[in-house]
């Protein structure tokens, strides 16, 4: 048995925490504290410390299951893959390739990302593949690409907000969705920085800000142009900056200007005089960041929404330049390395668009096919669901519980068991595993090695700490295996470093570009930033820079940026390498690398934005009405989040005694005046109505959310599941649905 502790990172947000695994008696594994590992220094919350629980025979699966009537039953490896290949070979063959679905999560490595969607494109030729990740980040990722040429999700590391001189924090809970997190703003106040929290309730990360700004549910897009419309009129604009480094300013300003302040105070509820205080609260320090999070963009215009905090950021100089820019704090484990290469329904790996015909030569030169078989777009992922059992009669999903999770839940749960067929591969059996024909029980993160990408743009190697179990095969190996069954006997290896090679070869020169990195650099390195190209693009790359501008190369010598900005750094070794548990690990921040291979861009738009022409793009957008204000039948706003204790559907956290403890279940959360109307005390069961359905769960009374607007956590299925209210209604470019905000009743559920 293996002694020694085993160096690597938490398996549920997108910080993605350092941790090490250490051994115990009984054969499974215990954290201890990693504190090499610079973004959370040995910190944990409850889910990662307790996440060995999820390893035990006692709540996964361990044997395949296939469905025997209304029962699913224990089967044999090759029954169960035999069962799922006649499945999709049979939709094929009836329907045509579009008739087989796929549905991947943000909680998939890399590699398995990487390899679901080639599996989709290559073996099945359908274009029917996307993934929960639509349901996250998708709207921070279009306005992102629109504005800068590139998405990713903090273009800066987190170490850079102490040093910052304010934040606008937009719809994120941190404290309880990424607890780790919140020390940077608790050292940012200490460095004498400010904070400000932009939430409809009063969280425990409000809590810790200079200044709460409640706005009504729904309007973030408002109050972020009654912003930029006081910082216009104030006369707070960088002309310098707006003048050399963006594009489109006139027609920005223009659609700002009609929100004026007590226009806005009015769709918001935000006072005028709230209003001018976060002006000037960040536009006073010389830099300054905006950071958004599910909050504004699970909205049906979120993309525009994040335009116009993002556009905030560029009339005032604050983006690419040291210690100030936009950033989305992306949720899922590998949210971001999983909409970067390829099981997103309009992308290629490396972040390639599928309808770019050199991208789609590349691709398919690195997968050995024609280009003109590779299928087009598909359906977002609540379109790809609606269509279940209509126009896609066979799925196969892959880390996702969308019974729980998507929106209009009733309906998507509907869908599913309208299907031909549906596998899922998964470690427990969730509640979209439990309608299966075929379920198959795959390895956990401490089980595999595989790389993450976290919020920061950081690629990350999982090492394997432990044998899963017998029964229990990777999905690498599940692809593997129903490729060969669909006639496809090469291309899809099991070993992950083999497969994150071929993914380095795909990526090269792509948006989101791996080449350069190797798993000996991760082990080594804690990790590399991508943009990582071919030393060749680094040399052409390092030429350039010579010819920067003296202002630009000022500006970065006189940052705190780290070396690896402004040196060349590392050796790069493109040879197989087994990655010991015991491997050193070396600061991110290290100037020891070795000439000629790219250091990774921990920082990125210092010098120029990834548009044609090197400048940000301004968005022109104004304020709408959310999809469903309420009326005389639906009177008040319901909005959704996490609690600190459970992840998202909570198929993995509910099956861990201490944190059921902590949150054991659903709840409504309103306001005392609300609460006299409907004559309910603390802990009563009521129920919220909305057009989609209903759901009944106990009352939680608090001054800390506004009286118009009620709170319900979405980890829970069942009577209580929130999901079953929320509206589908999709922002027109992100295909995001509107979870944040819909119309509702509430009432009392009598004895």
């Amino acid at each position: 048995m293996q002694t020694s502790a085993t160096p690597t990172h938490c398996p549920y947000c997108a910080l993605q925490c350092g941790m090490n695994l250490t051994p115990t008696p009984d054969g499974g594994v215990k954290v201890t504290e990693r504190a090499d590992f610079p973004v959370n220094r040995g910190a944990l919350c409850g889910k990662g410390r307790t996440a060995p629980a999820v390893l035990s025979s006692r709540v996964r699966l361990t044997s395949p299951l296939v469905r025997s009537g209304d029962t699913l039953m224990p089967a044999t490896w090759d029954e169960a893959l035999d069962r799922i290949a006649e499945g999709l070979s049979r939709a094929r063959s009836a329907h045509g390739a579009d008739a087989c679905g796929v549905f991947g999560g943000g909680g998939l490595t890399n590699e398995k990302a990487y390899a679901l969607g080639k599996f989709a494109r290559v073996v099945l030729g359908t274009s029917q593949i996307d993934y929960n990740g639509r349901f996250c980040m998708s709207s921070a990722a279009a306005a992102g690409t629109k504005a800068f040429g590139l998405d990713r999700g903090l273009p800066f590391p987190l170490e850079d907000i102490p040093k910052t001189g304010c934040v606008i924090l937009v719809g994120s809970n941190l404290a309880e969705t990424m607890p780790p997190s919140l020390r940077y703003f608790n050292e940012l106040r200490d460095n004498g920085g400010t904070l400000i929290v932009v939430d409809p309730r009063r969280t425990r990360t409000a809590e810790q800000a200079d200044l709460h700004l409640a706005p009504r549910p729904g309007t973030d897009l408002a109050l972020a142009l009654g912003l930029l419309h006081l910082v216009v009129a104030e006369g707070r604009t960088d002309e310098a900056y707006i003048q050399e480094r963006t594009t489109g300013w006139e027609e920005a300003r223009a659609a700002a200007m009609v929100h004026w302040p007590e226009y806005v105070e009015r769709i918001t509820g935000v006072s005028v005089p709230q209003l001018r205080e976060a002006v000037r609260m960040f536009c006073e320090p010389e830099a300054a960041m905006v950071l958004t999070a599910r909050g504004p963009e699970q909205q049906s215009k979120g993309t525009d929404t994040v335009g116009a905090w993002i556009n905030l950021c560029l009339a005032t100089g604050r983006a690419g330049r040291p210690l100030s820019g936009y950033g989305c704090l992306t949720g899922q484990g590998n949210g971001q390395g999983g909409r970067e290469h390829g099981q997103k329904a309009d992308q290629l790996p490396g972040y390639r668009k599928l309808t770019d015909p050199a991208a789609r030569r590349h691709v398919a030169e690195v997968w050995g096919v024609d280009p003109d078989a590779l299928p087009g777009p598909g359906r977002s992922a609540y379109e790809l669901l609606d269509a279940l059992g209509t126009d896609i009669r066979t799925l196969l999903l892959m880390g996702s519980n969308p019974v729980v999770s998507a929106p209009r839940a009733a309906h998507v749960e509907e869908r599913l068991k309208s299907l031909d067929f549906l596998a899922v591969c998964d470690v427990v059996l969730s509640e979209t595993a439990a309608l299966a024909d075929v379920v198959l029980p795959v390895t956990q993160w401490a089980e595999e090695t595989g790389t993450t990408t976290s919020l920061e743009g950081r690629v990350l190697l999982r090492r394997r700490a432990i044998t899963p179990p017998d029964g229990v095969r990777s999905d690498l190996e599940v692809l593997h295996e129903l490729a060969a069954r669909l006639g496809v006997e090469k291309g899809f290896p099991t070993d992950p470093e083999e497969v994150f090679d071929e993914l380095r070869r795909a990526s090269a020169g792509g948006p989101a570009d791996y080449f350069g990195i190797t798993y000996r650099r991760l082990a080594e390195e804690n990790g590399v930033f991508w943009p990582c190209p071919a030393q060749a693009d680094f040399a052409e790359d390092a030429e350039d820079a010579e010819d920067a501008s003296p202002d630009v190369r000022a500006d970065a010598a006189d940052s705190d940026a780290s070396p690896e900005l402004l040196t060349d750094a590392g050796d790069s070794e493109d040879a197989s390498l087994d990655v010991r548990a015991d491997a050193p690990a070396r600061d991110d921040a290290s100037d020891e690398h070795r000439p000629g291979v790219h250091p990774g861009t921990p920082r990125l738009f210092l010098d120029r934005f990834a548009t044609e022409d090197g400048r940000a793009r301004f968005a022109a957008v104004t304020h709408r009405a959310i999809a469903e204000e309420p009326d005389d039948e639906y009177p008040v706003l319901l909005t959704t989040g996490r609690v600190v204790a459970q992840y998202q559907s909570g198929a993995q956290t509910r099956r861990v005694d201490e944190l059921n403890a902590a949150a054991p279940g659903p709840f409504v959360e309103l306001h005392p005046r609300l609460a006299a109307r409907l004559g309910a005390a603390e802990g009563d069961p009521v129920a919220v109505v909305s057009r989609r359905g209903r759901s009944v769960a106990p009352a939680r009374i608090t001054n800390s959310i506004r009286p118009d607007t009620v709170f319900m956590p979405f980890h829970w299925p069942g009577e209580g599941r929130a999901n079953t209210l929320t509206n589908p209604a999709l922002d027109p470019t992100s295909r995001m649905p509107e979870f944040k905000v819909c119309a509702v009743r509430v009432e009392a559920v009598k004895s």
